[in-house]
């Protein structure tokens, strides 16, 4: 019934094999996870699981960290998947000024053209943004004048300005276990005025496992817990905010055929 839009099952931080961990999340009745890529290095591994198990699906892209990797071969290897079904989005890419690991040019530049990538084989783009709100929005706005697009700001912990911005522009808005976080507040208060059918979930596993799990390796399975505090929010059942957001997830990510 939940789908978590965003994991990484392959990172070596996960504490417990794949098997294990799919095992967790079908006992929580999560049915769908979208394994995502970071770097070029992680493509094989990423289309390998997914073709182990059959409600894991992936993308492939370039982190804003790791920008100077947007190689032509990297490019050339993403349009080699174009018609692998279980491809079905790019990113996560995005900008990050809040950490140096690589140059702001570097970052637009592979950002920029990811979108492109995104554009040109008509699937859903995965956009971190950390202190970069103004860069951010002004990209997606010039590449909107070219061609159509639309996709998540994922883990948001953006402002309300920004979140208003994404969802006027089409794009989904993912909420991790930060909205459970003790000094949530003010993004609590954001994710309360986004509609229903712009809401999504994620882990970002293993990174920001939820209240009461804080600190614990994150894994799919602990979604429950932010799916809890985004029902409260919406003043919603619990079984309905998992329906919703799985609704939107397959409404965006339109290559999965349950």
């Amino acid at each position: 019934m939940i789908a978590d839009s965003h994991c990484h099952l392959n990172y070596s931080k996960q504490e417990l094999s794949i098997k294990e961990i799919l095992l967790n999340a079908s006992e929580n009745n999560v049915t769908l996870m979208l394994n995502i890529a970071t770097k070029y290095e992680e493509f094989n591994a990423l289309k390998e699981t997914s073709d182990l198990y059959k409600n894991v699906y992936f993308t492939l892209g370039i982190h804003p960290h790791e920008s100077n990797q947007l190689t032509d071969v990297v490019i050339k290897s993403i349009f080699e998947n174009k018609d692998n079904n279980k491809f079905v989005g790019i990113g996560e890419t995005g900008l990050d000024y809040y950490y140096s690991h690589s140059e702001k040019r570097s970052q637009i530049k592979a950002f920029e053209r990811q979108i492109e990538i995104s554009q040109e084989l008509n699937i859903p783009i995965i956009i971190h943004m950390r202190d970069a709100e103004v860069d951010t929005i002004k990209i997606i706005k010039d590449k909107l004048k070219k061609a159509l697009f639309s996709g998540i700001i994922h883990c948001f912990t953006g402002s309300q300005k920004f979140a208003d911005e994404a969802v006027e522009l089409g794009f989904y808005i993912s909420a991790s276990g930060v909205i459970t976080f003790n000094r949530s507040d003010e993004l609590r208060n954001v994710f309360k005025t986004i509609p229903l059918e712009r809401l999504l979930v994620e882990t970002d596993s293993p990174y920001l496992s939820p209240e009461p799990l804080r600190g614990k390796v994150n894994q799919p399975s602990h979604i429950i817990h932010t799916v809890s505090k985004l029902a409260d929010l919406h003043k919603l059942s619990f079984d309905d905010m998992a329906r919703q957001t799985k609704k939107n997830f397959l409404n965006l990510f339109n290559k999965i055929k349950e």
